[in-house]
C-alpha cells in the first residue's frame, strides 16, 4: 500500500472506518475484554479467537451484514490505526425496504472521547452513499444512556417502544426504537 494510501473507506478528522478483517482478532478481542465491565449488561462482543472468527465471518461473508472499526487516525498512521469501536448493520434488506438496524460499541479507551460519534456519523454517511440505504434503525434498552445519548447525537430519532423485542443477556429485554432516514441527513 502506498504510504499515504488509507485503509479507510471514509474518514473524519480523528476517526476512520473500515470493514472488520480476520487479522483484527488479537486487538478486537484484548479490546473487548479490556472492555467488559463497560459493555455488560448492555452488549456482549467476542472475546475469544475462536468467538472473534465466527463473528467476523458472519460480518464478511453474509450480504444482510456489514461490520465497520471505528479507528484512531493518530494511533497508527501507516496501518488502520488503534481500533476505538465497531459499529454493525444487520438486517439489512434490499428492494424497497432498504434498510439496516445498527449495533455499535465503544472500547474503554476510547469511551466518552467523541470518537464513536464521528465513527457512527460516518457509518450514517457510507450506508446512505456507497450502500444505497434508505433506511437504518437502532434499539436501544432504555436504561443504556450513553447509547441513546449517541443515536440522539446523531441525529436519530425516537420512533417508538418494543416491550421484550431481543433476548440479551438471559432474558427478554424492552428496547427504544430510534431511526434516521436518508432524506434527514442529506436535507440537515
Amino acid at each position: 500500500m502506498p504510504h499515504n494510501a488509507s485503509r479507510h473507506l471514509a474518514e473524519g478528522p480523528r476517526v476512520g472506518i473500515r470493514h472488520f478483517t480476520y487479522e483484527d482478532g488479537a486487538e478486537f478481542t484484548a479490546r473487548v475484554r479490556e472492555s467488559k465491565d463497560l459493555h455488560h449488561p448492555w452488549l456482549f462482543p467476542p472475546d475469544s479467537p475462536q468467538a472473534y472468527e465466527a463473528y467476523a465471518t458472519r460480518l464478511i461473508e453474509d450480504p444482510t451484514k456489514a461490520g465497520f472499526l471505528v479507528c484512531e487516525k493518530d494511533a497508527d498512521p501507516a496501518g488502520g490505526g488503534s481500533i476505538a469501536g465497531f459499529v454493525n448493520i444487520n438486517n439489512i434488506v434490499q428492494g424497497g425496504f432498504l434498510s439496516g438496524a445498527l449495533g455499535y460499541g465503544a472500547f474503554v479507551h476510547a469511551a466518552g472521547r467523541g470518537l464513536m460519534r464521528e465513527g457512527l456519523g460516518l457509518v450514517v454517511r457510507y450506508a446512505f452513499g456507497p450502500m444505497r440505504l434508505h433506511r437504518l434503525e437502532i434499539n436501544v434498552q432504555p436504561g443504556n444512556a450513553a447509547s441513546i445519548a449517541l443515536a440522539r447525537a446523531c441525529g436519530f430519532h425516537l420512533e417508538g417502544f418494543s416491550p421484550r423485542m431481543l433476548y440479551i443477556d438471559g432474558a427478554w429485554r424492552d428496547h427504544q426504537r430510534w431511526a434516521i432516514t436518508a432524506e434527514s441527513v442529506t436535507s440537515g
